[in-house]
Parts: C-alpha cells; structure tokens; sequence
C-alpha cells in the first residue's frame, strides 16, 4: 500500500514524496522578473516532492496581474535561472505552470493598452490585480476582452512552444499546462465563455481543439515525460461555466490519454472553495473521470488538489485515488509541511492579508520547527 511519502516516479520526474505544493500567484515580481527573494521562497519548501510555481505567462499578451513572472524575456528567464539552482542545491524538483489568461486581464497590464484576448469578447465578471496610481496593489474590475481571430491562434501556440522551451533552457524540471480556473485555455473548452461558430467552437471537440494543438507543440518541444497539465472541471473561477462538464472533462481526459504527459492535475470542485460544488443537474464524478483517462491508455500520475489535509491526502494516496495530493495555502506558511504532516505536528496559521504583494513579511519569514 503505497503512502504519501513514498517516492514516485511521474514521466521524467523523480519525486521524493507524493506531497506537492500546488502553484500560487504571490505578486512579488515587478516588471514580470522573479526576484532572488524568489528563489529563497521556493528553496524553503524544496523538500515538497514537487514544486509547482506561481502561474507564468508565457507572452506579454498573456499576463493578466500585476507583479506576476513571465518566461519571454531575458531577465525574466535569469531570475528563474536562479530560482531553479535554489532549488536543485536543495534537492527539490520544480515545473513551472505555463499561463495564457486570456480574458482576465485589464488593458493597463497589455500590450499597448490593449483589450485583453478571448474566444468571444464576453467580459468576465472577475477582477484582477493591478498597481493604482499611487504605486499600491488593488483588485479592479477586468477589461472588455475582444474576440481572438482565428488567423491569431497559431501565434499562441507558437508563444507556448517558446515558453516551455525557455523554461527548460532555465533549469526547470518540466512544466505544467494551465488549462484551469477561466484562463485562456479553460475559457475556450467551456461553453459559457466560448461562443464562437468556427473550427474553435460550438462542439466539445472544437473547443477542445485549442488544447490539444497546445499539447501536441509543448510534447514535441520539451517531451511528454517533462509536460503536465491542470484541469479544474466544474469551479466557476473567474465566471466560466458550462451546463455538462462531465462529457466536456471525459473528452479532454480520453484525448490527454495519448500523451505520455508526467501528471494530470485536478481541482476538485470550487478552487480555493467548496469541494462539492458542482455545475450542472449532477455532481461530478471524479472516480469517473479517472476511469476514463485509465481506461484510454493515459498513465500519468493523478494529481488531486482542493481542500486536502493529511489525513484526507492520506487516505487518497493508500486508497488508489490518487498518486499525489497538491496542497495550496498550508505550503504558504509552512515550508517545511512535509515535515509537519509526517510528523502530525500543529501547523503555522497564513496570514491572508500578504497573500498578494510586499516583500519578505509573509513571503520567507515562516518558522520551520525546530
């Protein structure tokens, strides 16, 4: 029976434990650059099997906060040269999420104060973060997106392509797919964000198409073994919906199944909210889900994320359910949460009010035990 602290081999990663530190948007990099603050942050919590870093955008056109990283320039990629020696000097493993936003950005964060991108030009009823006149981080409203043309999207395929190639160049592990929680990606397989009438739009198979033209350039850049994905089937983040997730999530998990990808990571229900939540006339049968991935041939390692303590995590990994459990908010306070939950020991307490923004206080200063 295996544990949640046994090793695991996912793809071409070799992982000490089955204990992940889910990725989580920080704000602490101006102008898209990852500060060496940065690479002390993840170092701390490098005994986590795998680290998986904040969200990364992938072009300029991509970024949707402010203060978050980026992986198309070349101070961007020296910080995060940095951040995977960190690590690596810690025996930690890292992937980087690679991220299009999409429709949730504001024009102060574009290219030229443009609008942000979308499959239909729909606003999100979302906000995002951005720097106020007075040089402090505030929550606004996002943008009126426009529609992209479909002459447009091999140009993002083409900036994925980049990116992973760029994060392999900068020492990281592998990368993760962001097609989760209303981006880019997840905007285009849901049919309450995506209304288009062309090859990208109306049926599963076209809104799912995006997806996979991604995965297909990705795979044959950097290797399948070193590509994972995330995929958050029913949370209504950042205002997207779709009346029948399931056969939407059985499609992309049967398609996924042909990749040899390193992991497939799921956020059960609401992110960051309730693990019930469902969309739809049923509840989301995630074992179903599984199901279908397993029965098409997929062998990557399940990855669960969502409201999981250690009892939960570890009932999941002995069980089958799942071969790794990603952990958010606890991973923020306490770096060394391996430790802590092998050990069952109390956990530090976030504090929530430095979750987005400022420097050290909330960032690096968490107590390790003793």
């Amino acid at each position: 029976m295996p544990s949640l602290f046994d090793p695991l081999v996912a793809g071409d990663l070799n992982l000490a434990n089955r204990v992940v530190m889910a990725p989580l948007t920080r704000n602490r990099s101006p102008n898209a650059v990852p500060k060496p603050i940065t690479a002390t942050y993840y170092a701390q919590r490098a005994t986590a099997g795998l680290l998986i870093t904040e969200a990364t955008a992938i072009s300029h056109q991509g970024q949707g906060y402010a203060d978050v990283p980026g992986l198309y320039g070349a101070d961007q990629l020296e910080g995060w040269k940095r951040v995977t020696d960190a690590v690596h000097a810690a025996g930690g493993r890292i992937v980087v999420q690679v991220w299009h936003v999409g429709r949730v950005s504001h024009t102060s964060l574009q290219p030229g104060g443009g609008a942000p991108v979308a499959p239909s030009a729909i606003t999100a009823k979302s906000k995002t973060y951005v720097i106020d006149a007075d040089g402090k981080g505030a929550f606004m409203p996002t943008s009126a997106p426009r529609a992209l043309g479909i002459e447009e999207l091999p140009g993002i395929v083409a900036d994925y392509r980049k990116a992973v190639r760029a994060a392999v160049d900068a020492g990281f592990d592998g990368v993760e797919l962001h097609a989760a929680n209303g981006y880019l990606i997840d905007q285009f397989l849901r049919s309450g964000s995506n209304l288009r009438t062309d090859a990208y739009g109306g049926s599963i198979e076209n809104r799912a198409r995006l997806l996979f033209e991604v995965l297909d350039a990705i795979t044959d850049e950097i290797g399948a073994g070193r590509v994972a994905i995330r995929i958050s089937p029913v949370t209504p983040a950042n205002d997207v919906s779709d009346p029948n997730p399931q056969p939407l999530f059985t499609y992309v998990v049967q398609g996924l199944a042909r990749y040899g990808l390193a992991y497939v990571h799921v956020i059960e229900g609401a992110t960051g909210g309730a693990r019930d939540f469902q969309q739809g006339d049923t509840p989301f049968d995630y074992a179903a889900l599984k199901a279908a991935y397993r029965q098409a041939g997929g062998k990557a390692a399940w990855m669960v994320n969502n409201g999981y303590d250690g009892t939960m995590a570890e009932t999941a990994v002995q069980s089958g359910e799942a071969d790794l459990v990603a952990f958010g908010k606890p991973f923020i306070s306490n770096p060394d949460l391996v430790r802590r939950l092998r050990e069952k020991t109390a956990l530090n307490e976030w504090d929530q009010s430095t979750f987005y923004g400022g420097g050290e206080k909330g960032y690096v200063d968490y107590p390790a035990l003793a």
